[in-house]
């Protein structure tokens, strides 16, 4: 059964760096063909993909986030991890991680003005 945890502070400040990390158990984040996305949703609005960490290492993100946004993993551990510099209110959302159809639990991130 594959299981993902989202871990991370609760609550991040203005022009600070939101930093999270998926953590993977049941599936290998190298099994061939994988991704393993980042997505979040902000209160009131439709869910918004991030970027994606590919199995063979490389790495996706939305445009629109490109600029702030750095998707990495640790294969020893089965994590892979999100920074989102820069942050602002506008980037309060629950965050989750996913991959095919299975999803984390969400963790709400806030950030303080």
């Amino acid at each position: 059964q594959v299981q993902l945890q989202e871990s991370g502070p609760g609550l991040v400040k203005s022009s600070q760096t939101l930093s999270l990390t998926c953590i993977v158990s049941g599936d290998s984040i190298t099994t061939t063909n994988s991704y393993w996305s980042w997505i979040r949703q902000p209160p009131g609005k439709a869910p918004e993909w991030i970027g994606a960490s590919h199995y063979a290492g490389n790495y996706y993100y939305n445009p629109s986030l490109q600029s702030r946004t750095s998707i990495s993993r640790d294969t020893s551990k089965n994590q892979f991890s999100l920074q989102l510099s820069a942050v602002t209110p506008e980037d309060t959302a629950v965050y989750y991680c996913n991959t095919g159809p299975h999803w984390g639990q969400g963790t709400q991130v806030t950030v303080s003005s």
